[in-house]
């Protein structure tokens, strides 16, 4: 098992060219499958199961109160892997073959308004020293690329081209883009660069977003830093990297970006993973036409 295990990992780094954070999520939740396998059904060769020992897995998880979300993706590493297996002929069938995702309820992320992302860019117009100045570095970048959480935390110092006005951010599946920056970021990586020379330590020097001892920051930062500086100005439940991601596609889709090119800076491989954005902007096209229209206003 554990040569098919390893086989699997390297697979998923050098053929699918997946990420190590992705690799980790896929092997923690075949890890799992095959513990749950040991206790329940004394059976250590994950190999030869059925389907009935992967669905008696997924009630365990839902009993223990797993969302429907987290457990399809387990599902979904096992699938992976059993895809794996197929190929490399080490089974003839996958267990999970009429396999269904459970079924999930549609949540509306709901963006921060242009009101709510002025409030917090006003209240940090005028900082000073370095960890000020990176923070609102951070959030103006959030905002005006809609680069994800971990681009942001791998960005590297050779990556921001201050000259072009460009960064070079690594996406899922290692992909590759470059992103334009705006004047007013540009002046502000500048500023920030002048900070971060002046850290008296750098350990992780080749990362562009650094704490004050020198190391690169963590998702687990970047998710407070975005959710202390919000609560100020927002009542709404979920604030963090990733609403200020939907806050960048449904404000250039509310000021007339056409969706293709928001797709190519948000990364999306399909257009349909862009669409998700266009439902808050029609709301708010609506708001526009019921206020523009004659008929509206009665």
């Amino acid at each position: 098992m554990s040569t098919n295990k390893d086989a699997f990992r390297d697979y998923l780094s050098l053929e699918k060219k997946y990420s190590p954070h992705t690799i980790t999520a896929y092997c923690n939740d075949i890890n799992s499958f095959e513990s749950f396998n040991k206790i329940h059904f004394d059976q250590e060769n994950i190999e030869r199961v059925n389907y009935g020992q992967i669905r008696n897995w997924i009630v365990s998880l839902v009993d223990d109160s797993v969302s429907n979300v987290s457990v399809n993706r387990k599902i979904s590493s096992l699938k992976a892997f059993y895809k794996f297996l197929l190929k490399t002929k080490q089974i003839e069938v996958s267990p999970l073959l009429k396999h269904k995702a459970l079924k999930i309820p549609k949540i509306i992320q709901i963006p921060f308004s242009e009101k709510e992302m002025t409030a917090v860019l006003d209240q940090m117009q005028n900082t000073v020293g370095f960890e000020e100045v990176r923070n609102k570095l951070i959030i103006d970048l959030l905002y005006t690329t809609g680069v994800r959480r971990a681009e942001l935390i791998h960005l590297k110092m050779d990556n921001v081209n201050l000259s072009s006005s460009t960064i070079k951010v690594l996406g899922k599946r290692n992909k590759e883009r470059i992103l334009p920056v705006l004047p007013i970021i540009s002046d502000q990586f500048s500023l920030y660069v002048k900070e971060r020379n002046s850290l008296l330590v750098m350990v992780d020097d080749d990362y562009c977003f650094l704490t004050k001892k020198g190391l690169k920051l963590n998702e687990s930062f970047v998710y407070r830093l975005i959710n202390s500086y919000f609560s100020t100005v927002s009542e709404k439940v979920k604030k963090s990297p990733h609403i200020l991601r939907h806050t960048f596609a449904t404000h250039l889709l509310n000021n007339g970006a056409d969706l293709n090119s928001v797709k190519e800076l948000l990364g999306h491989s399909s257009l349909a993973s862009t669409q998700v954005y266009t439902h808050n902007s029609l709301v708010e096209l609506n708001n526009i036409y019921k206020d523009a229209h004659p008929r509206g206003r009665k």
